[in-house]
């Protein structure tokens, strides 16, 4: 019985995210799972791959707090999202583009940003229709994990296989087969040898 309750329940969001994907003209592959409702702001372009799980509500992802995910584009950004990727309660700024390899987890929480949103000009700050803000891509390899409450910001490519660990802000590139952690964050340890086992 608590089964069909909860499957009558989740209706309302099937319903409401249906009509996100369908008004946003998101492209997904096969098997995309979305545990609340997706908050989408813009119209960039949004590609998602097979077998992507999105938790966007309290109940599906207690460490993420009490926040959605997110996903809020520039009408002339690119967000791309590959396979078997998870994703809770996190906050994806697109200005240009945001690229997360296959089977990366973004914890819970999480947010990355590939702008500065305002200009780090005083005279222009504060003017929204002159000000400039820096934007770079950021990019994440295949097979990473970032760990809770992490900011990932401009610039950033972090290597396949890495881990960032939870509260960390990282300001640099993160190569691949290391553990990364801190404000800003900086090389913990390499994985290498564990990769081997």
């Amino acid at each position: 019985m608590k089964r069909i309750l909860t499957k009558i329940a989740a209706w309302p969001n099937r319903w409401y995210n249906g009509l996100v994907i369908r008004y946003r003209k998101i492209a997904h592959g096969k098997n995309l799972a979305i545990h609340g409702k997706l908050r989408v702001f813009g119209h960039g372009s949004i590609r998602i791959g097979e077998d992507v799980t999105i938790n966007s509500s309290v109940s599906s992802n207690p460490i993420g707090g009490d926040g959605r995910t997110i996903f809020s584009l520039k009408n002339t950004a690119c967000l791309t999202i590959g396979d078997h990727v998870g994703i809770s309660n996190a906050a994806i700024v697109c200005h240009d583009r945001v690229t997360i390899g296959d089977r990366t987890i973004i914890g819970g929480g999480s947010k990355i940003y590939d702008t500065d949103f305002h200009s780090l000009d005083y005279r222009q700050r504060g003017d929204y229709l002159h000000e400039t803000a820096v934007t770079k891509p950021v990019t994440i390899g295949e097979d990473v994990f970032v760990g809770a409450h992490c900011i990932v910001l401009k610039g950033v490519t972090i290597g396949a296989r890495s881990i960032i660990g939870a509260g960390s802000v990282v300001t640099k590139d993160v190569p691949p087969d290391e553990v990364w952690g801190g404000n800003p964050a900086r090389r913990i340890r390499g994985l290498a040898a564990e990769a081997g086992n």
